[in-house]
């Protein structure tokens, strides 16, 4: 597994990682979370021996990163952000590269070559300089780079970005097939992300940990959690809707002839609030029941609020 214990870093005056300290095991997809600044880049450069840790210790499979450095670094593949690579070398030219710094030889290499290649689909653009291609390609030039020794820990910083929607559903279906038997880390400020791919994410925020748990976990502290909204072109009553046990508050959207009615904390109110329809013969359009609003809790959370 990877394990981090009380990985802290500093930069002179500045703590950009302080005390970070979680595991995961494979078979997970673990989402990364925080906003601009909050030390993800950092803690993913100290997880693949790209920069040293002040203090602290960071281990894949037991590997320590720091005093067994290449035997760690054999298991990651890594995409880092940005996705840099060498621009005047061909697509074929630069996985080929890459294929014998890890090691592989003749039939062996191109294989490895060839197998990258068309699970990202590069193999059209494989004689093409990588400066010539498109941001979403060279993103997934990187991502070959990364699975092509078939490692056993993935760490993707912003794996999709820059892809289109189609190239999004690929990548995260081939992330979720590599997932089978390999320790996923995804680096992301793309909650959407999250919730399509990760088995479990981590919030960070000021380089501290803030929240680990599943999506529906983290779903679950939203103040939308179990939330009703109902859509009706006619009128509906606001007070009557308040009366029923478990509602919390309402919110009206006059815009969208909306109104969504929150629920207390473990309260589920949609048997009463369709018991009310019913009742009433409101001429209801839509009714949704929410499992709560991942964005909500990553904002109050990352801001220090409570939940």
């Amino acid at each position: 597994m990877i394990e981090l214990k009380d990985l802290t870093k500093r930069f002179a005056q500045h703590t950009a990682v302080d005390a970070l300290s979680f595991s995961v095991q494979p078979g997970e997809v673990l989402g990364f979370l925080g906003p601009n600044g909050a030390g993800k880049s950092t803690t993913m450069k100290m997880l693949t021996g790209f920069l040293a840790p002040t203090s602290g210790t960071a281990s894949i499979f037991g590997c320590d990163i720091q005093t067994q450095r290449l035997q760690a670094q054999r298991q990651i593949g890594y995409l880092p952000e940005g996705a840099p690579c060498y621009g005047d070398m061909t697509v074929r030219g630069f996985l080929e590269f890459i294929a014998e710094v890890r090691g592989f030889r003749g039939a062996d290499k191109r294989a490895r070559v060839a197998s990258a290649s068309a699970k990202v689909e590069l193999e059209h653009v494989l004689g093409q300089t990588i400066e010539t291609l498109s941001k979403g390609f060279k993103r997934r030039v990187g991502l070959a780079q990364a699975i092509l020794h078939d490692p056993r820990v993935l760490i993707l910083d912003e794996p999709t970005d820059g892809l289109d929607p189609n190239q999004k559903h690929q990548v995260r279906e081939l992330i979720k097939g590599l997932a089978h038997d390999k320790i996923v880390i995804i680096s992301t400020h793309i909650l959407e992300e999250v919730s399509a791919v990760c088995t479990r994410a981590v919030i960070i925020a000021s380089g501290r940990l803030v929240a680990d748990g599943t999506p529906f976990e983290l779903e679950c502290r939203s103040r939308y959690h179990q939330a009703v909204t109902l859509v009706s072109d006619g009128p509906l009553d606001e007070i009557a809707l308040s009366a029923l046990p478990g509602v919390a508050s309402i919110e009206a959207n006059e815009s969208q002839h909306s109104i969504t009615v929150l629920a207390k904390p473990g309260q589920v109110i949609f048997p009463q609030i369709n018991a009310l329809i019913t009742q009433q013969a409101w001429a209801v359009k839509a009714l949704d029941v929410e499992r709560g609003r991942l964005d909500e809790v990553f904002r109050t959370l990352t801001r220090g609020e409570a939940l």
